[in-house]
C-alpha cells in the first residue's frame, strides 16, 4: 500500500533559530545511608513543569532551590519539602537565572543571570526585598560555590572553555587556579576543601582544592563523560551513571563502587546531584522519559506547532528509512522540510495505535490520516533527552503473511528445535544490532551459535508482550528467560519469499 504522500512525509522532519533547552525534571528522594549501603526511597517529581527544570541545591534542610522555565524565561523556584509547596522567587523579564545557591549567613541567594542582550554575571537576590545586585562584575561565571562569607570559587567562561577562579569579595581579587574545568563544584564535608572537575588532561578527574592555600590534589577519575558529583554527609563521593548511583570513599576505596539502581522508568540519565545538609534528602535531575518526549512530538506535530515540534529533536538528529537509509541530518533541515510539508498539506493527523518502549528506544505504530486518506507506518525513535534519530518503516504489499512465519520460528525457539527454527530463515540471513552493525551473516553462523545455546539453556523461553505487523515486517516486544535471568528485547523480522531474511535486535 505504498502512497506518494508517504515519500513526502518521510522527507519532512529541525533547527531552531533560538536556543533550545532540553526538557528535564527535578526529583526529590529520601536518603538513608549506613556504611557502604545506600537506600533511596519516596522519589517524587518536585518540578512537574513543561520544559527545562534543572540545577537544584538545598537552601536548608527543608527547602530546595532550582531553575525552572516559565513564559519563555528561566526563573528560580523555592520548594518546601514539609508541605510540598513551590513559589517563584525571581522574575527577570529581560533575563533568566540559573544555578541558584544560598548565600552564607544571609537571607539571600546567588544565581547566574543571563540577560537577553547576552551579558552573563553572578547576582545576589535579597529574598525579603526582591532586589538584586552584581556580585562579580567582570567575570562571566558558569557555576559557583560559596567557600565562606567572602570567598567564591567559580568556573568562568573563557573563549571555548571554563577556568577555575577563586574570588575574594572583600579584597575584590580574582585568581585563576586552573584552566579547563567542569561544572560540578562542592564543599567537601568535614574539611576546609572544595571539589571540582579537572578536564585539563586526557581524562576527567575529581580534584580537591584549598582556596586559601591554593593546594590541589587528585581524588579519582570520573567514569565516562559524567561531570555530576556530590558528597554525602559521611564523606562519600557519589556520581550518577545513567540510572545508577556509584560511590567512592577517598579514605578507603581504590575505585568506584555500585550503590543504587533506579527502577522508575521516568528516571533516566541522572544529572545535577545535591544532598541536604543533614544528609536526609537527595535531589537530582532526570531527562524526560522517552515516551514523554515522543508524546510531545506527536502532539506538537498534530497541532502544527513547528517550533515546539522541532524542539523535541536534537540539533544533529538523523532521519532515515529503516534501517540505514539516511534521508537527512539535522534539526535545521528537519524544520525546513516540515515547514514546506505543512504548507502543501491542509489536513494531517497522527494517532499512536501501539507503542513499544525499551530503554531509550520508542517504537510507535502510527495511523496517519492525510486529507482524509488513512494509512499506517511505524516510527522507531532513539532518544537521549531529545530525539536523536527517527527511522520510518512503511507499509507495503506482500504476498506472504509474515506473522505466520515469525510465530513458527518463535514456537521452534521455545521448543529448542534447532532444525525447525533455522528452517524458517533464509540461507543468507543477516542479523543486525540496533545501530545497523551486522552481527551475524548467513545460516551457518546462526546454526553454530544457536545449537550450543539451545542445548545448554534448559529454561529458555520467549513470550511476546506486543506485536506490530506492517508490510513484510513483524516487530515483537519479547520477554526472554535464559539461564535463570530474564530481560526484554525487541526483534524486527523481515520476511522475503517465505523466509526470515533480516532481523534487527534492540535491547
Amino acid at each position: 500500500m505504498k502512497q506518494n504522500y508517504f515519500t513526502i512525509l518521510l522527507s519532512v522532519f529541525c533547527y531552531l533559530n533560538v536556543f533550545t533547552q532540553q526538557s528535564s525534571e527535578v526529583y526529590l528522594a529520601e536518603l538513608k545511608q549506613e556504611n557502604d549501603s545506600l537506600r533511596i526511597d519516596s522519589i517524587i517529581n518536585i518540578s512537574n513543569n513543561e520544559g527545562y527544570d534543572n540545577q537544584p541545591s538545598f537552601f536548608d534542610n527543608d527547602k530546595i532551590l532550582f531553575s525552572s522555565t516559565r513564559n519563555k524565561q528561566t526563573d528560580i523556584v523555592l520548594y518546601t519539602i514539609k508541605d510540598g509547596t513551590s513559589k517563584w522567587i525571581t522574575n527577570t523579564p529581560k533575563g533568566s537565572e540559573y544555578s541558584p545557591l544560598k548565600i552564607p549567613v544571609k537571607d539571600a541567594i546567588s544565581a547566574i543571570r543571563l540577560d537577553d542582550y547576552g551579558l552573563q554575571r553572578l547576582y545576589e537576590y535579597d529574598l525579603k526585598t526582591g532586589k538584586s545586585s552584581v556580585l562579580l562584575n567582570d567575570l562571566k561565571v558558569g557555576y559557583h560555590v560559596w567557600y565562606s562569607n567572602d570567598i567564591i570559587v567559580s568556573t568562568v567562561l573563557i573563549e571555548n572553555r571554563m577556568d577555575l577562579v577563586v574570588s575574594n569579595l572583600k579584597d575584590k581579587t580574582n585568581y585563576t587556579v586552573q584552566k579547563n574545568v567542569g561544572r560540578a563544584l562542592h564543599k567537601i564535608p568535614n574539611s576546609n576543601l572544595i571539589s571540582y572537575i579537572s578536564k585539563a588532561g586526557d581524562s576527567t578527574i575529581v580534584n580537591s582544592l584549598n582556596p586559601l592555600l591554593l593546594e590541589i590534589k587528585a581524588i579519582i577519575p570520573l567514569i565516562d563523560t559524567s561531570e555530576d558529583v556530590c558528597w554525602t554527609k559521611n564523606g562519600n563521593l557519589i556520581t550518577a551513571y545513567d540510572k545508577f548511583i556509584i560511590s567512592f570513599n577517598p579514605s578507603r576505596d581504590k575505585e568506584w563502587k555500585p550503590l543504587f539502581e533506579f527502577k522508575e522508568k521516568e528516571v533516566l540519565g541522572i544529572t545535577r546531584l545535591a544532598i541536604s545538609p543533614n544528609g536526609n534528602y537527595l535531589t537530582f535531575v532526570s531527562k524526560d522519559s522517552p515516551d514523554k518526549i515522543i508524546e510531545k512530538q506527536v502532539e506538537t506535530f498534530n497541532a502544527r506547532d513547528l517550533e515546539a515540534f522541532a524542539a523535541c529533536f536534537s540539533e544533529d538528529v538523523v532521519v532515515k528509512n529503516f534501517l540505514k537509509d539516511t534521508l537527512y541530518i539535522g534539526r535545521k533541515k528537519l524544520k525546513e522540510n516540515y515547514e514546506a510539508f505543512y504548507k502543501k498539506t491542509p489536513s494531517i493527523e497522527v494517532k499512536v495505535a501501539s507503542r513499544i518502549l525499551i530503554g531509550s528506544t520508542v517504537i510507535d505504530q502510527e495511523v496517519v490520516t492525510i486529507d482524509g486518506k488513512q494509512n499506517q507506518q511505524v516510527a522507531v525513535y532513539e532518544t537521549d533527552g531529545l530525539i536523536k534519530s527517527m527511522s520510518f518503516i512503511r507499509d507495503s504489499e506482500t504476498t506472504t503473511d509474515p506473522e505466520v512465519i515469525v510465530q513458527r520460528q518463535l514456537d521452534a525457539y521455545n521448543a529448542r528445535d534447532i532444525n525447525a527454527f533455522l528452517n524458517l530463515y533464509a540461507e543468507d540471513v543477516k542479523i543486525y544490532r540496533s545501530s545497523g552493525e551486522l552481527r551475524t551473516d548467513g545460516i551457518d553462523k546462526m546454526r553454530n551459535s544457536y545449537t550450543d545455546y539451545f542445548e545448554s539453556t534448559i529454561d529458555l523461553n520467549c513470550v511476546v508482550k506486543n506485536r506490530i505487523v506492517i508490510g513484510n515486517k513483524v516487530i515483537d516486544e519479547e520477554y526472554i528467560t535464559a539461564n535463570g535471568n530474564s530481560y526484554s528485547a525487541v526483534g524486527i523480522y523481515e520476511v522475503e519469499n517465505g523466509k526470515i531474511a533480516k532481523v534487527t535486535f534492540i535491547n
